[in-house]
């Protein structure tokens, strides 16, 4: 088991602050030790830069905690080219946590060149928000904080009706494959040569079970030339 989590947010009434100073990253890794009832987290990553906080005191607290042993491998998470080159002259960054799935590539080159540099890729919203389940075939209002509405943009027009013709080749594959599209879409993700792993979100163990079962197969390459062909007339 690799344990992973994250620092440098709260999520306060809805709304994601970003704490990224010294003081708050040691204390949150404390919190995260105990919650986790472990001794040392394998990959922490920072969720977000702090504009109001200097980079280097971020990422200072990091490398205080590498040297104390309670986590051995640090990361980024949306940091932009240049933040990680900053990030990388305080402490040494192994991995890289961006937003990518068949709905939204648009960090493709940024994760190309994090590859590049030797940091392993690790996805989230490899489903999109859910979107690519194929569990949302029309258009519905979310709560103002659920993430649907809030940090996806798949669920609202224009992009909705664009992932809806994706939806129709994932459908064919689905129905000759015999696989939910859940796994299409992770499948899709963790074939691309410069993605090392994705993660996933589930609310109930069969869901986890059916999506790890992505590893039993692989789509053909017929079939990802089929996925990118879509791709391009949705111009995701």
């Amino acid at each position: 088991v690799v344990i992973s989590t994250k620092c440098g947010n709260k999520f306060v009434d809805g709304k994601y602050l970003r704490c990224g100073s010294k003081e708050s990253i040691l204390k949150q890794c404390d919190e995260s030790l105990k919650n986790l009832k472990t001794d040392y987290i394998d990959i922490y990553l920072v969720h977000w830069p702090d504009p109001d906080v200097e980079l280097e005191e971020t990422i200072d607290a990091v490398s205080t905690l590498k040297k104390e042993g309670k986590i051995l491998h640090a990361g980024v998470s949306n940091f932009s080219k240049e933040q990680i080159e900053e990030a990388r002259k305080y402490c040494k960054i192994e991995a890289f946590q961006p937003q990518y799935s068949l709905a939204d590539r648009k960090d493709e080159k940024l994760i190309r060149w994090a590859h590049e540099q030797g940091l392993g890729i690790m996805t989230y919203g490899t489903l999109g928000g859910g979107i690519l389940t194929g569990n949302y075939r029309k258009l519905r209002t979310f709560e103002q904080t659920d993430s649907r509405n809030r940090f996806y943009p798949y669920f609202k027009e224009p992009l909705f009706s664009k992932v809806m013709l994706l939806l129709r080749t994932m459908d064919q594959i689905s129905e000759e494959r015999n696989v939910p599209l859940s796994q299409i879409a992770l499948n899709w993700t963790l074939q691309r040569p410069f993605i090392s792993s994705c993660i996933i979100g589930a609310q109930s163990r069969d869901k986890i079970e059916e999506n790890c079962k992505v590893f039993e197969w692989k789509l053909s390459d017929d079939e990802m030339q089929l996925l990118e062909q879509a791709l391009k007339k949705t111009i995701i």
